[in-house]
């Protein structure tokens, strides 16, 4: 049997047709991991009496016991339509926003996705969240409204009233997708309850529906009522299976592979389109050179690091050698296999247009480019929330040491959301999160996967340094006093700012052949004789370059930015990354002699300059600020009111709907420690909160001082 699927798989993965690549996304607990357990049992992977219950592919036990996804899953199944088979690559996501990072990273390898959306509970901020992350990396949406049983059970809606709920949360969606979808797809990915866009059912309990499959099999509304009322909804299962329903929607909806590739290359991978690479990365050519992303690694005790991803083109077989381009170094591809949950098949070769998972690529990490040849990478993978909490962490046994670090470091490449600081000089290691549970929860798996004893300290909130206005000139000189840079700082326009979250402007080093990023600045606003100036974009930062005829700025050029990112990675005032900076290199006066420009003076100079401009032009700590929505009773308001106010917080918006309000209220990260708790005692256990969005503002006067001390403190820095 299991020989058989494999060369079924075989076959489909030559033809990209065939073969649809997609991810389930949605809000906490509304369903998904249940979703994907029905999907795997119509595929004929799992016993149809545990589809539901089982959740496959929650398969660490943090997850199972906790009752959340954590880590996405990848799988891949065969479904029939219309007698031909189809490969579905499928990756279940986490809908906790302190994992969204995984989210981020599976999009990059799908062409569709599914978003599902609680009927009773409809749109919450992680369903917009990870909406916003799909069309973002132009991944088609689908909507599958699930939990339907609940609006028959518990809230007892009739058929019409059940109607209107689905066509509001429909109405919501594509507003949603209206606001944030790429120009040409606004009206093109509208979901649609008439073309079967839109599908609704009980995960649960196994069922779906949709239009085109009610005409056809003359199923109605008031059947699914009458079949819970009689207590014969297992029937309906039989009638309208779940899986049946939803890979018939994701087959007709979804693009394959090669047409997908047409759209969203030009928008992930900025080299030249018209190359034999750039056109083979189009077309999705299997005869093409290599390009693989990789979106996730996995440590497996077997088979060692697995890079699981997405080729975008050629063929890949086991012995092949490939290229590194972050590490640029050349590997050996040891073994090329396809996901079915937490178990791999070992494949001879695969095609472009498959996501797979690769054995012997050691050292890699989430968003590296892995290729035949040297090429221009792919965009970095951009999650929407930094990690904005940090704890040291040291083994319990100081001989340990030398142990935690590699498991540190494992860590960063299984979970790229969390930032790992290692400082062998001050021996301090630390783990930046997401949030509170983001860190507990990689804290936990250190001591339960890794078998190790850890002591961690409290969390401590990540600053970023800024400047308040434009710097006079700064003048660095290199060690050797033969260079000179001199140097101007100043804040960045909020709408770049804007576009560089939003991934409108990529970070990458700009060279002329990056004419859509010249172009993006122009239309942001930036003259065209300016535009042509920026030659780096680097973690909300930008490099312009304001000099005139210096002969020998292409020598020393990637070395001024290699020392722009030293600065912009640990600021004057404290260390802490900076942020919305722009540096103006103005002029230099550089030796002739390339033996007195070499790094050793021009790192120095270029550092030295930027600090002293950051000084100059007023440098502040700026501060992480998420702005939540709470859920609670319309009668604690009240208390609300005053957990926010005492927390440095701001109320935003409050809305009530009958005994029910949703409060919109903006909060330091540094006085949110605790807020779940705090929450429950204000509201007697009935409120809870979602993050909708982050941002950085500036800190307080009257904080700034006293910040500075503890964190120059606490990194060792002189007063």
């Amino acid at each position: 049997m299991a020989d058989k699927i494999i060369e079924k798989i075989n076959q489909i993965t030559k033809n990209t047709e065939h073969i649809r690549n997609i991810a389930i996304a949605a809000h906490i607990d509304h369903g998904k991991t249940t979703f994907s357990d029905n999907l795997l049992a119509g595929a004929g992977m799992l016993s149809e009496d545990l589809a539901g219950s089982q959740r496959a592919l929650d398969f660490h036990e943090d997850e199972a016991e906790r009752g959340i996804t954590i880590d996405s899953a990848n799988v891949s199944m065969i479904h029939k339509v219309n007698g031909e088979d189809h490969l579905i690559n499928l990756i279940d996501t986490p809908g906790h926003v302190d994992f969204g990072g995984d989210v981020t990273r599976a999009m990059r390898a799908v062409d569709g996705a599914v978003v599902l959306c609680c009927a009773v509970e409809g749109i919450m901020p992680q369903t917009e969240t990870v909406l916003k992350q799909a069309l973002r990396e132009m991944v088609k949406p689908v909507l599958f409204i699930n939990k339907v049983d609940r609006l028959i059970k518990e809230v007892k809606l009739t058929p019409e009233a059940m109607q209107q709920k689905f066509l509001d949360i429909v109405e919501n969606i594509n507003k949603y997708i209206k606001a944030n979808a790429p120009e040409q797809f606004k009206e093109e990915w509208q979901v649609s309850i008439m073309d079967g866009s839109v599908a609704f059912g009980s995960a649960f309990h196994n069922w779906g529906i949709s239009l085109p499959y009610m005409k056809k099999h003359g199923i109605t509304f008031k059947d699914i009522i009458e079949a819970y009322e009689t207590e014969t909804h297992k029937e309906l299962a039989k009638k309208a299976p779940i899986h049946e329903v939803v890979l018939d929607m994701v087959v007709k909806h979804h693009s394959n592979p090669a047409d997908a590739q047409k759209y969203r290359i030009p928008k992930i991978w900025f080299g030249d389109k018209d190359s034999d690479l750039g056109k083979s990365l189009i077309s999705c050519d299997p005869n093409g050179p290599v390009a693989f992303v990789v979106t996730k690694v996995v440590i497996d005790k077997h088979a060692g690091e697995i890079a699981a991803g997405r080729l975008f083109s050629g063929t890949v077989k086991q012995g092949d050698i490939l290229y590194l381009n972050a590490g640029k170094r050349e590997v050996r591809l040891q073994q090329v296999s396809v996901y079915k949950g937490a178990q791999r098949t070992a494949l001879d070769s695969i095609s472009a247009g498959n996501i797979v998972g690769l054995v012997g690529l050691k050292d890699t990490f989430a968003g590296e480019t892995i290729s035949s040849e040297p090429m221009e990478p792919f965009e970095a993978i951009k999650h929407l929330f930094e990690p904005v909490i940090t704890k040291s962490i040291e083994p319990k046994k100081s001989a340990d040491l030398p142990k935690l670090i590699d498991v540190l470091k494992q860590i960063g490449k299984e979970d790229p959301s969390i930032r790992i600081e290692i400082n062998e000089d001050t021996g301090e290691n630390l783990l930046s999160g997401m949030g509170e549970l983001h860190l507990e929860i990689i804290e936990n798996r250190i001591k339960s996967e890794k078998h190790m004893e850890v002591i961690t300290s409290p969390p401590i909130v990540s600053y970023r340094e800024a400047v308040s206005k434009v710097s006079a000139e700064y003048e660095g000189k290199s060690p050797n006093r033969h260079n000179k840079f001199f140097i101007s700082v100043e804040p960045m326009a909020e709408n770049i700012l804007e576009a560089i979250k939003s991934t409108d402007l990529p970070e990458i080093r700009i060279k002329k052949k990056n004419v859509e990023v010249i172009e993006k600045l122009v239309e942001l606003g930036i003259s065209s004789k300016e535009a042509k100036k920026w030659r780096q974009l680097y973690k909300g930062n930008a490099l312009v370059d304001n000099t005139r005829g210096i002969v020998y700025i292409n020598e020393v050029i990637e070395m001024i930015m290699d020392a722009f990112q030293q600065v912009m990675d640990a600021g004057p005032l404290a260390r802490e990354m900076c942020g919305g900076v722009l540096v103006r290199i103005n002029d230099m006066k550089l030796h002739e002699d390339t033996i007195h420009r070499g790094p050793a003076q021009v790192y120095p100079a270029i550092r030295e300059a930027i600090k002293g401009a950051m000084d100059a032009g007023d440098a502040h700590l700026i501060e992480p600020i998420q702005v939540l929505q709470i859920e609670s009773p319309a009668d604690y308001l009240g208390d609300l009111s005053a957990l926010v106010q005492n927390k440095r917080g701001q109320l935003m918006n409050v809305e009530q709907v009958g005994e029910h309000i949703t409060v919109k209220a903006k909060m330091p990260v540094g006085e949110m420690f605790g807020l779940a708790s705090d929450l429950r005692s204000a509201t007697s256990g009935k409120g809870s909160y979602f993050i909708v969005d982050q941002l950085f503002s500036k800190l307080p006067s009257n904080l700034q001082q006293k910040i500075v001390g503890q964190i120059r403190a606490r990194k060792g820095l002189r007063e």
